[in-house]
């Protein structure tokens, strides 16, 4: 008979429900307990469970407090950490570094419930109230900052995530593999110590003769700390050898330690991806959190289904690359499909599937054969600026299985919401995937990301140049016109990437102009731990080249840049026209079809001209204080000579 679905423990009563009186791992995450396979802490409790593992879950304990963390009493095995599905510090502030006041991956969408740096502050709880007991960090926080790296919410380089956690292992990436690894290590008596040869994993040693692997040697934390070259050239290696296929392990010394990076895990097969992500997960939150407002991240992803792992990409400033890595994998059609079918008996579905994606949705191969055998190239990107001629941009086996889905009984559409990479899309020259994407996956708009439209700020992005987007558009707009569908496409743009200077966010923004489209969102770059866009940041090099960049860091040129891509809202305005005045291109504020803002008009009858006082006929300003003496302050102000009026109650 199969096993009836239930949440995995979240308290000791939850243990002896079950008649539990021991357990073998304590899963400690920054996030509420969400039991989704779109989750890290889902996928990896749930893959311990598959191995025969008891494992408990202790979601977003008070670090104030070490009683907090002992509910459970003692693991037999050890302790697991993540920060949550996204970096802590990510969480908590946006890129001008202002605290938010939200969290979508907490009870109510309230910030507060985790800690600053969360996967250091519940390592060293753990290690205050248990001492030496095996302690493994994952997750995206500790992927993202396994090496010495640039923190910006202190300015500085801080050294490896595992030495300020004091963890024994850290496993970066997708870490399956390795966990069930370490686990079954673990379980059979061997000293977390001597657990030093786990492919996607990292641990510090007193000396470097350890690594049982190929490895190179980089800077170490004190000079990458103290010299920006060093730091842009050990980034570079450590980007560089994030590969299955031919990735070398890494060391790096930190004071009297040494970092050992062991090689990247390859990357589940299509039968492994399949079996993970068809575990008995309950794919919602845990039911103590909805007296609380629920959790918000769920519902983007509660009727969505990931097909696919990795990315080739390459965008500069995104994490995926340095996370997942750059190989694709991908699920069967038949897993696929019994997901699908299975949502379709939720109480709560409505015949809509929001998404069938991934890092990049339409991404269900490697980049190419060559990739298989020899990893992805050095020094070379599959798709930026130009795509290489080896790219195999085939979407024959994602249009079957979106064909397939659109059968099963139950289906009113099935949407494609996570991203289309649109140049990977053009290099596709049978136009049947193109076709059935505008007339069958859209919910209204189709959001792409050309992010920019000046050539050497992509190039620092690594994205192709504005005119694939441009081709892409024109080609969608044609589809849309010819099977009588009205559908946007809203681009994704960002501003104050390096490289960018205030006269390319202006070149964007007449971009924009001239498209007659203005964003309604703009990504302030955000530098996060790791990528190659944060290196350029903090360096003011480009790694691949170790050529000087400029970098926009001034929080108030931060903001100009940002306000010239939204140029027509009239909050923006005073912004906008400093920028023009800044950069000397008054050539842009008049009345021609060209002009970003209408220039400032005085206003007559009021005494203003003569006073030398301007006002804008669309925001306008208060008359000077001298003009209000005696007659009260202005309700409204003064149009075409009439008097002021007080407005009414």
């Amino acid at each position: 008979m199969k096993a009836l679905k239930q949440f995995l423990p979240i308290s000791k009563e939850d243990m002896l429900a079950r008649d539990w009186h021991y357990y073998d791992f304590l899963l400690i995450t920054g996030d509420a307990y969400v039991d989704h396979p779109s989750f890290g802490t889902a996928i990896i409790s749930r893959v311990l469970e598959d191995e025969g593992y008891r494992v408990c879950i202790l979601a977003q304990p008070d670090w104030r407090k070490n009683e907090s963390f002992t509910i459970f009493g003692k693991p037999r095995y050890g302790v697991l950490i993540n920060g949550g599905n996204i970096d802590s510090m990510v969480a908590h502030y946006t890129a001008a570094r202002k605290r938010r006041h939200d969290d979508a991956y907490s009870p109510g969408n309230r910030a507060g419930y985790r800690p600053d740096r969360a996967t250091i502050v519940y390592a060293n709880k753990i290690r205050e109230v248990y001492g030496d007991i095996p302690l493994v960090i994952g997750g995206l926080e500790a992927s993202l900052r396994r090496f010495a790296h640039y923190d910006y919410w202190e300015d500085k380089v801080r050294r490896s995530i595992l030495f300020d956690a004091q963890a024994d292992l850290l496993v970066y990436g997708m870490g399956e593999r390795a966990i069930r690894e370490i686990a079954a290590l673990l379980a059979k008596g061997t000293p977390v110590k001597e657990i030093t040869q786990v492919r996607g994993t990292c641990y510090a040693a007193p000396t470097p003769d350890v690594c049982g692997y190929p490895a190179i040697r980089v800077a170490s934390y004190e000079e990458v700390a103290r010299d920006k070259k060093a730091y842009a050239a050990a980034n570079l290696v450590e980007y560089d050898e994030h590969d299955p296929v031919r990735g070398k392990g890494v060391i790096q010394p930190h004071g009297d330690q040494y970092l050992i990076y062991n090689p990247p895990a390859m990357p589940l097969t299509t039968a492994e991806l399949d079996h993970v992500a068809e575990l008995p997960y309950m794919r919602e939150p845990h039911p103590v959190y909805d007296s609380m407002g629920g959790v918000p991240s769920i519902e983007e992803v509660r009727f969505s289904v990931i097909h696919n792992r990795g990315c080739f990409g390459a965008c500069k400033f995104c994490s995926l690359a340095f996370h997942q890595g750059r190989m694709v994998t991908s699920r069967s059609h038949e897993s696929v499909i019994r997901e699908v079918t299975e949502l379709t008996q939720h109480p709560g579905f409505k015949g809509y599937i929001h998404d069938v994606g991934g890092p990049t949705a339409n991404f269900r191969r490697p980049s190419c054969q060559k990739q298989l055998k020899h990893g992805l190239c050095k020094k070379r990107d599959c798709l930026a600026p130009e795509p290489c001629p080896n790219l195999d941009a085939d979407h024959a086996d994602y249009l079957k299985l979106l064909r397939k889905l659109r059968e099963i009984p139950g289906i009113k559409k099935i949407f494609i919401r996570s991203g289309i990479r649109f140049d990977y899309l053009l290099e596709d020259k049978n136009g049947e995937f193109f076709a059935d994407l505008v007339k069958h996956h859209i919910s209204g708009q189709l959001k792409v990301a050309p992010e920019h439209c000046v050539g050497h700020v992509l190039d620092h992005m690594g994205k192709p140049h504005i005119g694939a987007y441009e081709k892409f558009k024109t080609k969608y707009e044609r589809l849309n016109q010819k099977y009588g569908k009205n559908q946007f496409l809203v681009p994704y743009l960002m501003s104050s990437h390096p490289g960018c200077t205030l006269n390319d966010a202006i070149s964007l923004a007449q971009w924009l102009n001239k498209t007659g489209r203005q964003p309604e969102q703009v990504q302030d770059f955000y530098p996060t731990p790791g990528t190659i866009s944060t290196c350029m940041y903090y360096t003011g090099l480009d790694p691949r080249t170790m050529k000087e960049v400029y970098v926009p860091r001034n929080p108030h040129e931060k903001e100009l840049q940002r306000a010239l891509l939204q140029w027509k809202r009239p909050e923006k305005r005073r912004l906008v026209m400093e920028a023009l005045h800044k950069a000397g291109r008054e050539d842009l504020i008049g009345y021609g079809p060209d002009c970003l803002l209408r220039p400032i008009r005085p206003v007559k009858g009021d005494g203003a001209e003569k006073k030398g006082v301007k006002v804008d006929r669309k925001t306008p300003k208060a008359a000077p204080k001298d003009a209000r003496k005696g007659r009260g302050e202005r309700k409204t102000p003064t149009r075409q000579g009439k008097a002021p009026t007080k407005k009414k109650r």
